[in-house]
């Protein structure tokens, strides 16, 4: 019975390429250079995953620190109060609320500075 020979590396090969498409030179067209091409390119895309979501927690938290101060408190402090007050308000939302609708932001933060003024009359 005859070698079985070609098929497979060719898709391996053919894989590679497909996956190099679209980069310059040599690193589309030299099997080693687009493998090793492809190889970094998919690490990196694997770590900017997770860094993409770290990013944008940082700026949601950039906005709603903005909008937390124009009505005199800290994110820290408006953080805590939504969580004495028992408001299950995901970041994103809170920056989506603190850029579209000002006044469902307000009505948070009144919300936060109630609970963190009731739990500081209790503990005095």
């Amino acid at each position: 019975m005859p070698r079985a020979k070609g098929a497979s590396s060719r898709q391996k090969r053919k894989k590679i390429f497909k996956l190099a498409e679209g980069m310059r030179g040599g690193r589309s067209k030299l099997y080693k250079t687009a493998k090793e091409s492809v190889i970094r390119a998919l690490s990196f895309s694997f770590r900017d995953r997770k860094q993409n979501k770290r990013v944008f927690r940082t700026l949601w938290i950039a906005r709603i620190n903005a909008a937390t101060r124009e009505s005199g408190l800290s994110y820290s402090r408006f953080i805590a109060g939504l969580k004495k007050a028992g408001v299950e308000v995901n970041r994103k939302m809170l920056s989506e609320l603190a850029i579209h609708s000002k006044d469902g932001m307000n009505n948070l933060i009144e919300i936060s500075k109630k609970a963190l003024s009731e739990g500081a009359s209790t503990l005095s």
